[in-house]
């Protein structure tokens, strides 16, 4: 089989961006973003993936996180849409829950080719802490890598007070559901859809 890999540039004036990924590795990874808690979450999506991630990123980080966590999105959908070509005798589908001590998150996701993300949070979830890297940073993140990885993602926060812990389950969890749909099943004749396309 060849190997699934891709290596994505995204230059912009605000951000310098740079990404190795093969998609059939072991889950190692060398992360510098300069956000050090985004960091530790691309680390954790590699290792719980199993994807091989290289990624160096700077950005005009003295306005603000917003354009360097958003490009980084932008170009880690797009290195995922490149490694997987025409998804060819992919699964597609993915669907995992994750707890991480009081927070639970369930993510279900389809490699679609129509890019959207909905995020529910059940009422008794309280956001009690806001770290330096916010549950709205994860989900501008999170929006960006779905419309450049042609995926329709649905993240369920059903438990949790500790900020952390629910941005860290949602890593996890999506992790796991990527690994899910992108693996290669010998049973899938082609594209896995009645259209003939993805």
């Amino acid at each position: 089989m060849k190997a699934r890999k891709a290596a994505v540039k995204r230059k912009t004036s605000e951000t310098n961006i740079q990404i190795e990924l093969v998609v059939d590795g072991r889950g190692s990874s060398k992360i510098d973003t300069q956000i050090p808690f985004l960091d530790h979450m691309l680390t954790l999506l590699a290792k719980h993936g199993l994807f091989d991630l290289k990624l160096k990123a700077r950005g005009d980080l003295e306005v603000d996180i917003h354009h360097t966590n958003e490009d980084i999105g932008i170009a880690l959908g797009q290195a995922f849409t490149k490694a997987l070509k025409d998804k060819k005798g992919i699964r597609r589908y993915g669907s995992f829950a994750v707890p991480m001590d009081e927070a639970l998150v369930r993510i279900t996701l389809d490699i679609s080719g129509r890019p959207s993300l909905f995020v529910t949070k059940a009422k008794e979830v309280r956001l009690s802490r806001q770290p330096q890297y916010t549950f709205d940073d994860a989900v501008d993140f999170l929006r960006s890598f779905c419309q450049h990885a042609g995926l329709n993602m649905h993240i369920g926060v059903l438990a949790g007070e500790d900020t952390h812990h629910i941005i860290e389950a949602m890593f996890k969890g999506i992790a796991k559901t990527l690994d899910m749909a992108t693996c290669l099943d010998p049973r899938v004749r082609g594209i896995p859809s009645t259209k003939g396309k993805l």
